[in-house]
């Protein structure tokens, strides 16, 4: 790596160790505390080499975040949780800065839902710890990146996490608040992919611009924009952390107001950084203008309920399947949105297609982990069984998903009781096309579009071929009849947890007088 100073080019992408080789980050402020201390020396204790006239800048290496030594926020305090949960050791720490209360609120909320996510999410669980080191701590915000270290039966591997606070609002922001709009976060995944794709062992598919993969970013000393991704991630895990730089001019488009300010922090040094005006709480409203990453379930210009609307729901359910990329290629060229109900295994096997299929803005819903007769099951066995689902697809993309679907159509009132605790709504179908019974292209193709009508909810399975190979004939179909393909949250609109839903108007048809519906679900 070449010489900051000297203002030359460094490299866009680097792997660090190992995660058993990284130091941990309360050790990697100490050192940047030595490192800021001796370039004060050396230049006199005033402005950086290249703004001599300005405030003092941070020093560091251009692919890691900056770091400010906690020392130079008097009062910083550590609050720890080290209370197992159950057979998994849990070790948790995170930083408690004067003035900045909803900071701390907020980060104990994220930490432990994300030691609920890990432990919920792998049956193999065994530890979890998380540490903290401060990126920015200037003017009116304060940057808090999270390194968290997973051990299961799989392995171990390293995570990582910054959020972002505004002093002045009380608002914690996701790292992916730092860009203006879902646009912008997608050009950049554009921007990271072309800087990564030399880069031996990376998965382009695996780049999404959703908020999970985009969950650790911030600024270099020179105030370019660092994304850094999880070990495992994007490529395998003994590859370890991989970043990528992109350049300050660059990233300037992209950034929101918010972005700008942030990387204006995090590009000086505060001695002795105070809150100066203390916000009593968190904005209960959030940001006004979303979080990019976190993709709306409806399109608000899109009005199912019309008396002219021919809306119908395309329903997948059981996986991701290997083919599932074909389908959503069709889906994209016929501008068609439909809801996959995805099940335990297929989404640990196949993580990068439920990052794409949410990207790409199709809606997920929870099939259970391994597909049983939920009536037949007690209530803690259903929650189990939504539970570990729910874990696995937030700790992909960040979103919590509203929709289950009982596998076989098979429900009853613990279910309904399970699924409202969780705040799901259950959806079965009007239209069942025997894919998985009749694996003919064909047949799939007459059965979807003698069943199309306006309000329809129509039942596939995205693990055979057979139905994979059906999609584009099917599609240019209901498109030449008019039909407009939609999300099941789309189509019904605001749903009721619990209730079971079977087509728009939701109403249940009269012919489906049981709970049960076919066993090929």
């Amino acid at each position: 790596m070449t010489n900051e100073s000297t203002g030359s080019a460094v490299p866009a992408v680097r792997r660090a160790s190992p995660p058993g080789a990284t130091a941990p980050p309360r050790l990697l402020a100490a050192v940047a505390a030595v490192v800021l201390a001796v370039s004060a020396c050396s230049s006199g204790g005033g402005p950086g080499p290249d703004n001599e006239d300005g405030p003092e800048r941070p020093t560091g290496p251009a692919d890691e975040l900056t770091a400010v030594d906690p020392a130079e926020v008097p009062g910083v305090e550590e609050r720890t949780d080290g209370e197992d949960d159950g057979d998994v050791a849990v070790d948790v720490a995170y930083p408690a800065v004067p003035g900045a209360d909803p900071l701390t609120e907020r980060l104990g909320e994220i930490t432990a839902a994300e030691v609920s996510d890990f432990t919920g999410a792998n049956p193999g669980a065994k530890r979890i710890s998380v540490d903290w080191g401060l990126s920015a701590a200037a003017e009116d915000v304060v940057a808090v990146r999270l390194v968290q270290r997973e051990e299961d039966s799989e392995g171990e591997r390293t995570g990582y996490a910054t959020y972002w606070y505004d002093t002045g609002s009380g608002h914690t922001a996701y790292a992916t608040e730092l860009i203006a709009d879902q646009a912008g976060l997608a050009d950049l995944n554009g921007l990271v992919r072309e800087r990564l794709a030399d880069t031996e062992g990376v998965d382009p598919d695996a780049l999404q611009p959703v908020l999970r993969v985009y969950d650790s970013m911030g600024f270099n000393p020179d105030g370019d924009l660092v994304v850094e991704f999880d070990a495992g991630q994007v490529a395998p895990v003994k590859e370890g952390r991989v970043s990528a730089v992109v350049p300050r001019a660059d990233a300037e488009p992209l950034l929101s107001e918010f972005g700008v300010r942030a990387r204006d922090a995090a590009t000086v040094v505060e001695r002795g950084f105070a809150v100066a005006s203390p916000a009593a709480a968190a904005p209960k409203d959030g940001p006004a203008e979303g979080v990019p990453g976190l993709l709306p379930e409806r399109d608000p210009d899109l009005d199912c309920t019309a008396p002219d609307s021919k809306c119908l729901a395309l329903t997948f359910d059981d996986g991701p399947g290997e083919r599932t990329p074909e389908l959503l290629d069709a889906l994209a060229e016929h501008d068609a949105k439909a809801t996959f109900f995805v099940t335990g295994g297929p989404v640990r096997e196949h993580p990068e297609t439920v990052r794409r299929t949410y990207a790409e803005g199709h809606e997920l819903g929870n099939h259970t982990v391994e597909h049983p007769d939920l009536a037949r099951l007690g209530k803690g066995a259903i929650r189990e069984e939504l539970d570990t689902v729910d874990d696995l697809v937030r700790r992909e993309t960040g979103a919590d998903m509203s929709l289950m679907r009982p596998p076989y159509g098979s429900t009853d009132d613990q279910v309904e009781e399970v699924a409202a605790d969780l705040g799901h709504a259950q959806i079965i179908w009007s239209v069942d096309t025997n894919d998985w019974k009749d694996r003919k292209a064909g047949v799939v193709v007459d059965r979807v579009v003698d069943g199309a009508e306006p309000g329809a909810i129509i039942l596939m399975h995205d693990i055979h071929g057979s139905t994979v190979d059906a999609v584009p004939r099917m599609l240019e179909k209901l498109d030449e009849k008019g039909y407009t393909m939609v999300t099941v949250s789309q189509l019904l609109g605001d749903t009721e947890p619990g209730r079971a839903y079977y087509d728009a108007p939701p109403e249940r048809p009269e012919d489906a007088e049981d709970g049960g519906g076919d066993q090929g679900d």
